[in-house]
């Protein structure tokens, strides 16, 4: 009872820093000609660029609103970066390059130091923006800094990891050595789904190997990026070093297309990925794409029940289901039925609210249009023949009417032709059915026994 009051108390103190988030960048705040977004603030602030250790305003006139998807305000704009903009910080970052490369090991790891400890510090700000612009519960937005800020303490001994190998005496008077060096400028293009946890994925490794580096964030929900930013510089990252741009489509293509960039990281959708590894590589750059997933769990009879049921439900519909290696897809060995029973009783359980609520188990997804798209596939196995053994697409969040709420759903009876089982859903929706196992099964046969001709 003391934990849970005192978590309680967390999440109210928290909403205590309300204010503070929305007045992020207040300062850039000026109108653009654009639609009124839907938000009682008469002004969103305007998400900056940074280039060259300076945050500053863009001069474009297109902006996208970043949407709280629990109630619809606009909490800020971010402009689309221009062609201009783009190309000054791809050359803040290549000018930064040779002095941060000569800069020590030992003293590049001790800006990661540093930021940790700012990460520490500011750990609520940042999970209360992500709560806001995102839509996870605040304590999946922590899990998302936790994680994040494991890849920095990883970084912080970079002076091991970056080195090298010495093979004396390979052959006559011939000794072999293998020197790891950083290559440049690179880049990283995230997705909204883990507003910190992925960007510092790319940029503290990316810098502590000594190289410069273009940070593209969701425009979905960029916020995270610009504090992380703001906490790295005072660290003492020095100028250039890092920075960020906004954008869709077009910046996205000039990441692939600039000479300048050697290499890039993405995480994302399947298409976009697809896209970005070939331009990109046929540009001679390294890429690394890491896309989406259909991850699956196969129960058998004497697993321990309350402990299955529990990694059922926090691996498929935690975050909403909106991450990559959520559990979309569970094969129970034997008979089905009484395992599913129990599993839509646990998910009955869950409490789906506006994730600054403390008792929040799951938090709206990210837009009408994912609502739309998850909504679609459910419907579309309800019309291939699966068994819809839970529905929570009409639900109603009370205060919250129009925030962009799917409940956990199950669907029984699903086959591998089905539209639902082909597409990753990205929203709390599991797919069960025994008939994926005998598929799965048939699959291996067929690979490792081929029939005699």
């Amino acid at each position: 009872m003391l934990l849970l009051r005192s978590s309680i108390q967390r999440a109210r103190n928290l909403k205590a820093l309300k204010p503070s988030i929305f007045a992020l960048r207040s300062s850039y705040c000026f109108s653009t000609g654009a639609a009124e977004p839907s938000s009682s603030l008469p002004c969103p602030p305007r998400v900056p660029n940074l280039i060259g250790g300076k945050f500053v305003d863009s001069q474009s006139s297109s902006t996208i609103d970043v949407i709280n998807p629990a109630t619809q305000e606009a909490v800020s704009r971010v402009p689309l970066t221009t062609n201009e903009e783009f190309r000054a910080a791809v050359s803040a970052a290549k000018q930064a390059f040779p002095a941060w490369r000569n800069t020590p090991i030992t003293t590049r790891q001790r800006v990661m130091l540093k930021l940790q400890e700012l990460i520490r510090r500011d750990i609520d700000k940042l999970a209360m923006n992500i709560t806001t612009e995102q839509g996870k519960t605040l304590k999946d937005a922590h899990g998302d800094v936790f994680r994040g800020l494991e890849v920095v303490e990883h970084a912080c001994g970079m002076a091991t990891l970056q080195m090298g190998e010495y093979v004396p005496n390979v052959s006559n008077g011939i000794d072999t050595f293998s020197i790891r060096e950083p290559l440049g400028v690179c880049a990283g293009i995230c997705p909204f789904n883990f507003p910190a946890m992925i960007p510092l994925w790319m940029f503290p490794v990316a810098i502590t190997c000594g190289n410069t580096f273009i940070l593209k964030p969701s425009e979905k929900d960029p916020g995270a990026s610009i504090i992380l930013a703001e906490l790295a510089m005072e660290a003492g990252l020095p100028d250039g070093v890092l920075n960020i741009v906004h954008g869709t489509n077009d910046v996205v293509n000039a990441i692939c297309d600039n000479d300048d960039i050697r290499a890039i990281s993405f995480v994302g959708s399947n298409t976009a990925g697809m896209h970005i590894y070939s331009r990109a590589s046929a540009k001679g750059k390294r890429v690394q794409s890491n896309m989406g997933a259909k991850n699956h769990a196969i129960v058998l009879p004497d697993a321990n029940v309350d402990a299955t049921l529990n990694a059922l439900v926090a691996a498929g519909f935690g975050a909403a289901g909106q991450r990559c290696m959520a559990l979309s897809t569970v094969v129970f060995v034997g008979d089905p039925q009484s395992w599913e029973n129990k599993l839509v009783e646990r998910a009955k359980s869950l409490k789906v609210n506006s994730g600054m609520e403390p008792d929040a188990d799951l938090g709206p997804v990210i837009s009408k249009q994912a609502k739309e798209r998850v909504c679609r596939l459910i419907q579309s196995g309800v019309e291939s023949g699966a068994r819809l053994l839970l529905d929570g697409r009409n639900i109603v969040v009370p205060g919250f009417e129009h925030g962009n709420f799917i409940g956990p759903t199950i669907l029984s009876g699903v086959t591998a032709d089905m539209e639902c089982y082909k597409e990753e859903i990205f929203g709390p929706v599991f797919l069960s059915s025994r008939s994926l196992l005998l598929t799965g099964i048939k699959e291996l046969v067929d690979l490792f026994c081929p029939k005699w001709e």
